[in-house]
């Protein structure tokens, strides 16, 4: 899965992922299987190092999820965090700012929500936000959207000093791939809730949102908090990358149990 990696530094365009990909596992029925099976089995192994993280309230981990609409934040988090307990997850959705948070500087929402020690956090969008709507829509300047992303590395570089792990996701599908779930919103009562007419006119500035896509990850793809462009056409190879380095983020913290009250012989101990 590193191959999805954005290494810092690296020259590299979005030209040059597929958002059809699958990797090793092909596009057949068999090969969907396989990445189905596999993921379970990292989901449950995810529900182990979970309990680990939260017992032992020393570290935490920060998942940022972005994509166009439709992509499929969502329904990830809904499939790749299935086995987590909810006592040890925060999820948090950023939308537009309300005028409370537009009195702070961009950042002020969002470090209130980032993870304890001991818990998983899930942006459903995020800070990126702040360089990536708001330049397409011409709010803010090229100058300032460079000054925003020092100030991001900066920010994530605090967090990830302090213990928390920061793996970022960029759910890639292709503009085809996004006509078709739009219609699928159209057509499906059970989806029609989630539309939202502004998406067509976003749908409008499909080249220019990739482009700042492009800019946004190249500034901000650091050593301690890397980007993922995760392949999103296929959502069960979507899956499948997310759950895989989550759970390689968490088994890297090197975490145990962590062990009961001092001065307790459990050995001893009995319960009558």
């Amino acid at each position: 899965m590193k191959r999805h990696r954005i290494d810092s530094g690296s020259s590299w365009s979005l030209a040059d992922h597929d958002p059809d990909n699958t990797g090793d596992f092909g596009t057949d029925e068999d090969g969907k299987a396989a990445a189905k099976a596999k993921t379970e089995k990292l989901v449950s192994q995810m529900d182990r190092l979970q309990v680990r993280l939260f017992s032992n309230r020393t570290r935490a981990l920060l998942i940022v999820l972005q994509g166009m609409d439709t992509s499929g934040k969502d329904s990830t988090i809904r499939h790749v965090m299935s086995g987590v307990n909810p006592q040890g997850c925060r999820v948090a959705a950023f939308k537009a700012p309300t005028t409370d948070e537009r009195a702070h500087d961009f950042l002020w929402r969002i470090h209130r929500e980032v993870p304890a020690k001991g818990y998983i956090g899930i942006f459903n969008r995020s800070h990126y936000e702040d360089v990536l709507i708001t330049r397409v829509n011409g709010w803010i300047s090229s100058k300032t959207a460079r000054r925003r992303f020092d100030q991001i590395n900066e920010f994530e570089e605090l967090l990830t000093d302090n213990g928390t792990t920061i793996l970022k996701f960029f759910l890639y599908i292709s503009k085809e791939e996004q006509k078709k779930r739009l219609e699928d919103r159209i057509r499906d009562p059970e989806k029609r809730w989630k539309w939202d007419s502004g998406d067509l006119e976003q749908r409008k500035r499909w080249p220019d949102y990739m482009k700042a896509f492009e800019e946004a990850i190249s500034a901000t793809s650091t050593r301690l908090a890397p980007w993922y462009v995760v392949p999103a056409n296929r959502k069960w190879y979507r899956n499948l990358v997310v759950a895989d380095r989550t759970v390689d983020a968490l088994e890297k913290m090197n975490l145990t149990m962590a062990p009961g009250p001092q001065g307790v012989d459990f050995k001893k101990l009995k319960v009558v």
